[in-house]
């Protein structure tokens, strides 16, 4: 297996960044000295002399706020003329305008300009014990062979490139590969099935795919070139496939296949950036939607990189010389922001988990985190339920003196586990970041940090907005209320550097979904309750979206899936309270009149085949048969109603005097008591 690891670095890239170089920022943790010291630019804010009074500028004086940091923060190629043009009534929101940049220069030379042999990724491997350093002059390297690579192959400026690959250096590479020459990124996450990479492939439009031939995760081979060679046959337009070596078993090629690291050998190990507007797309990341086909968010250069920056420096307290842990899959908007684009921005040393959080046994993340001194952790509170019932002895059995922060990400964090991660993980000196964000947002938007040192963090609660996010909270008529202790809707009131711009090829569908439903508000999609103190709590989905293990799962699109099959007449799929997962998947299914499948039988051909069509995470533990579904009298179906049956509320359905057929009601009642207490035996 060859990495191309080499310490060789072209001078050719010096001079480029050196022209163009701004100051790069060192900044302080704010408890050790003043304001200014803890961000230099508040120096151009009179009024800011603590942080309820810096947020205060960062909302009432966007411009001067956001364009004092784009300028101090970023190296631009030409400077910036406008801070912004954004209106949510027309769904316009653009940052920085006349400016460009590149975002591989940002993420890379000019860090090698200043220390070229600091450490910028620490692959963590699936076996503990192999991880592989690399300096920011290898990963510039890197990144520069892997671009002159995809050039070499007809890979142009605005180009869509799908990267199917797990946590690994090239995969960090190749991102920043199309970055350097202007191509778009579209990474799909290591774990999709042949057919969902396959629609994604062919959404973007992509003809160029970057793979490797196996991964391994949790001491098991994954076959990743196998499940791209069962994409691309329904990929017409894809012309290559570029293959990356991560074992040493045989791959099988195709005609499409091209050998990456014999190919980047033969290129020279530097390759000129291309200058890019703010506004061009930096990346596409595909989400689950309502509909059930998934939509492709766009993300542009300027304003999403200094976001990420910025929220990793300071809802992190990213100090130089820290060593960054975040254990989420690159193929998530997690790994994108605080794995890869955040960090590699800030100069600072990031760590990519290959593994699982079991493997080889519970305490594998606290033996990474002593081995690799990590000071900032951020995971799961999937991961943290499951590391919590094997019990403390795993966690302490392992130094975790160098951690300063812990993180909590992707779904809300129950109490129990917010404070077993507080008291046992973090030994009661860590403040525990419970972070609220989306692939939409970019990233974190409400956060307990940063704040006033020693204010308040209540567990369970991500509390207070980040710089530049002004947060509502809307009612059903849209109805915005301003006073506390209310619950609603969550809704941003104005734009901010890192928020998605479109769909790809569907701006009228991001206008639908996320900026019609409150004329002037961005809305989330998630519920929120305002305590009395004006923090706020999130409450959940407000939409047919199910949050497993972190992963947002349309309903419909499962409801897709399991309506193929040939026995299923129609079916219903929510989303029900799970002990770990947060969230899991429960599919009410109604079968053909002439079906004589057997419901074991049944259930067991739907998992197969939801995670054929989509992911092993969407599989659902739940499989209901029922004669009927409860619907309106217009044919629609209550999932409010299906959703108390599970959630063992039968007691509070509410009014039913809409529906079509109350005795439905009842057999789904039985049909639920009986299928959980079968479970309970087994």
């Amino acid at each position: 297996m060859a990495w191309l690891l080499t310490r060789a670095c072209c001078p050719r890239a010096l001079p480029w960044t050196s022209r163009c170089l701004c100051r790069l920022v060192s900044t302080r943790s704010w408890s050790q000295g003043p304001l200014t010291a803890y961000m230099p630019e508040a120096v151009s804010f009179p009024g800011a002399q603590d942080h309820q009074s810096l947020y205060k500028t960062s909302v009432e004086q966007g411009d001067a706020f956001w364009g004092a940091l784009a300028r101090s923060r970023l190296t631009w190629i030409t400077p910036f003329h406008s801070v912004q043009d954004c209106d949510l009534h027309q769904g316009r929101a653009a940052w920085f305008l006349g400016g460009q940049l590149n975002v591989a220069v940002n993420c890379l030379d000019r860090h090698v300009h200043v220390a070229p042999d600091k450490v910028a990724l620490i692959w963590e491997k699936d076996e503990p014990g192999e991880e592989v350093r690399v300096t920011y002059r290898e990963l510039l390297e890197l990144t520069c062979r892997l671009s002159n690579t995809l050039k070499r192959q007809g890979v142009k400026r605005g180009d869509r490139v799908t990267i199917y690959m797990p946590p690994c250096p090239l995969a960090v590479a190749s991102m920043l590969a199309c970055a350097r020459i202007g191509a778009v990124h579209a990474v799909v996450f290591a774990g999709f099935s042949a057919e969902s990479l396959a629609d994604r492939i062919q959404d973007a439009q992509s003809e160029t795919v970057i793979t490797v031939n196996q991964g391994l995760r949790g001491g098991k081979v994954v076959e990743l070139k196998k499940t791209v060679d069962q994409a691309v046959k329904q990929c017409p337009g894809v012309k290559r496939v570029l293959v990356s070596m991560r074992t040493d078993s045989q791959l099988s090629m195709t005609a499409l296949d091209v050998l990456l690291e014999e190919e980047m050998m033969k290129e020279d190990a530097y390759c000129e950036p291309v200058a890019m507007d703010s506004e061009d797309m930096l990346f596409l990341l595909y989400t689950s939607g309502s509909t059930g086909k998934p939509k492709g968010l766009v993300h542009s250069q300027a304003g999403y990189l200094l976001f990420a920056a910025l929220t990793h420096k300071y809802v992190f307290d990213y100090q130089d010389r820290d060593v960054f842990g975040c254990v989420a899959d690159i193929g998530w908007i997690t790994g994108h922001t605080y794995v890869v684009y955040g960090p590699l921005c800030n100069g600072g040393t990031t760590v990519l988990f290959e593994s699982t959080p079991v493997y080889p046994d519970p305490g594998r993340y606290w033996e990474t985190v002593e081995r690799l001194k990590i000071n900032q952790f951020y995971g799961a509170p999937t991961a943290i339920r499951l590391l919590l019932r094997y019990g403390d002895e795993w966690v302490k059995k392992y130094d975790r003196s160098s951690l300063r922060v812990l993180g909590s990400v992707g779904e809300p964090i129950n109490k129990e586990a917010w404070e077993w991660y507080f008291r046992v993980v973090g030994e009661t000196r860590c403040p525990v970041v419970d972070t609220w964000w989306q692939t939409e947002t970019g990233g974190i938007c409400i956060s307990p940090r940063p704040s006033n040192p020693g204010d308040e963090i209540l567990p369970g609660m991500a509390m207070r907005p980040f710089f530049g996010i002004s947060p509502s909270v809307l009612d059903d008529k849209g109805n915005v209320l301003l006073e506390n202790n209310v619950s609603g809707a969550l809704c941003i009131s104005q734009a901010w550097p890192g928020m998605a711009r479109t769909i790809y090829k569907d701006h009228k569908r991001f206008v639908e979904t996320y900026l019609a439903p409150y004329p002037g508000f961005f809305f989330t999609g998630d519920g929120v309750y305002r305590t009395s103190e004006g923090y706020y709590q999130l409450t959940g989905r407000l939409d047919d979206i199910i949050n497993i293990s972190g992963h947002r799962l349309g309903t419909a699109e499962v409801e897709d899936v399991v309506n193929h099959h040939v026995a299923v007449a129609e079916s219903a799929v929510i989303g029900y309270p799970h002990e770990i997962k947060g969230e899991g998947a429960y599919v009410f299914v109604v079968l053909k009149k002439d079906s004589k499948y057997m419901e074991e039988t049944l259930a067991a051909e739907l998992r197969e085949l939801i995670s054929k069509k989509i992911a092993k995470y969407a599989v659902p533990e739940y499989i209901q048969v029922t004669h009927r579904l409860p619907k309106t009298r217009s044919g629609k179906i209550m999932r409010r109603v299906l959703r108390k049956i599970v959630e063992n509320k039968a007691s509070e359905l509410g009014d039913l005097t809409t529906l079509d057929d109350h005795e439905a009601v009842q057999q789904i009642i039985e049909g639920h008591k009986h299928l959980v207490e079968g479970r309970k035996r087994c």
